[in-house]
């Protein structure tokens, strides 16, 4: 693997999957504040750890492979939970962790067969912001989101960039597989 595996843009990753028990923790307890800051220190982290990468000069295969694990873990932890708690439809949680996971896989797969780590792809950044401004929505006790339906419009915009993300993702495994042109 290329570069540092303990740096600061992975320690930022790492930290990421950390936060997410606490949040659980204090939103559980009705403690809203103290859940909110935690998931916006979380969200923080995913929009730091790659610019700190490419600013310090640390971009590493393992970052590479981290900073997704890492989005992919809590999106699916926290959506998990809310749907738990009632607060998400059981269609959304099962569409989010099944577009994760085939990901997951199909990144493995072209690791493993060719020798590629694939970077992410804007679509899917996109993806992953809207899910975090949907779950900030939740939780923020603010009146305007009781009024306005902000959780519903991230929600259905988070589906719609899942998609598109899952169809690119898709596209530049098979162009992997069958050795056509890659652009990283």
């Amino acid at each position: 693997m290329k570069g540092h595996i303990v740096n600061l843009p992975n320690i930022l990753s790492l930290s990421r999957i950390v936060l997410i028990p606490f949040f659980i923790y204090y939103y559980d307890r009705g403690d809203i504040w103290t859940a909110l800051g935690v998931l916006v220190v979380a969200v923080l982290t995913d929009w730091f750890d790659g610019r700190t990468a490419r600013w310090t000069h640390e971009v590493s295969d393992m970052g590479k492979i981290l900073d997704p694990f890492a989005d992919k873990v809590c999106l699916a932890t926290v959506a998990v939970y809310f749907m738990y708690i009632g607060e998400l439809p059981v269609w959304f949680v099962v569409f989010v962790v099944l577009r994760d996971l085939l990901i997951f896989l199909g990144a493995a797969y072209v690791k493993y067969r060719h020798q590629v780590i694939t970077t992410s792809l804007w679509p899917g950044k996109w993806a992953v912001g809207f899910v975090s401004m949907m779950f900030l929505a939740m939780i923020w006790p603010h009146p305007v989101f009781d009024r306005y339906p902000l959780q519903e419009f991230f929600m259905y915009l988070s589906v719609l960039m899942l998609f598109v993300s899952f169809v690119q993702y898709s596209l530049r495994f098979y162009r992997i597989v069958k050795g056509l042109e890659y652009r990283a």
